[in-house]
């Protein structure tokens, strides 16, 4: 007979999901709640959109609350996890998915969006892991997920600043779960390839095809398609799985 553990195998997990309002965030926090974690998800400006999702999550069964916080701010971090144990005990789950797009060609890229993007992307990431981390290693169990992206494996023209920053997080991913691997935490990274997102809407129907032609299975991804195997990593049954990135691309990076 399968229990309810083993029917929603994030029973009592608590999580935290960094840019949790929208797109890819939404959906992991979604699934995540589907699978039995209380879930904080963080926003820096929608502040109803965010709530609606909470409110969404809380439908499946478990705690959901929407925190604004920037995740370049050091402080706004803090209160975030301080929330966290306060309100569950601890957080057992990070996913680091806040980040921003500022494309342009390099030679015309101004510091001020390099810098917003590897603020946001990898700077982000780095404080909120620190912070999840002191109370992973205490507990002796975690999970750190890292959104990256597949630019940050094979690079993507006028978008050196992103792939730079996803570039990061993967040596990033690598790194630190060197470091934790002894207290039971992992810490892996999901490259997503090309999602059906709002920043891909404003593409040309030429750019759109151009993409599909470079993708195997002939699509783009949707968010949903993302969100089960970052609840699969987050989880007992990924236990033995720590420094890897895993892409969901449709073939488009094959290693």
């Amino acid at each position: 007979m399968v229990g309810e553990r083993d029917a929603r195998p994030l029973l009592g997990r608590n999580a935290a999901v960094t840019g949790g309002a929208r797109r890819i965030g939404r959906a992991i926090a979604m699934e995540l709640g589907r699978q039995g974690a209380n879930v904080i998800i963080t926003y820096r400006r929608e502040e109803q959109l965010a709530s609606a999702v909470a409110g969404d999550i809380r439908t499946l069964g478990v705690s959901c609350n929407a925190v604004k916080v920037d995740v370049r701010n050091q402080d706004e971090l803090e209160a975030l996890f301080e929330e966290g144990r306060q309100r569950y005990g601890k957080i057992d789950i990070l996913v680091n998915n806040a980040g921003v797009t500022e494309d342009g060609l390099v030679v015309r890229m101004s510091d001020d969006s390099w810098d917003r993007v590897i603020e946001t992307n990898l700077r982000g990431a780095f404080l909120a892991t620190r912070l999840a981390l002191r109370q992973m290693t205490r507990a002796r169990w975690g999970r750190v997920i890292n959104i990256t992206s597949v630019s940050g494996v094979m690079g993507n023209a006028g978008q050196a600043n992103y792939a730079a920053a996803k570039a990061g997080m993967i040596g990033f991913t690598r790194a630190v779960a060197r470091e934790v691997a002894s207290r039971q935490v992992t810490v892996n990274a999901v490259a997503p390839g090309f999602v059906q997102t709002d920043l891909t809407a404003g593409l040309s129907d030429n750019q759109k095809q151009a993409i599909l032609d470079m993708i195997p299975l002939g699509r783009h991804a949707e968010p949903e398609d993302i969100a089960p195997l970052v609840a699969f990593l987050a989880s007992d049954a990924a236990g033995y799985i720590t420094g890897q990135t895993l892409h969901v691309d449709g073939g488009l990076v094959m290693q």
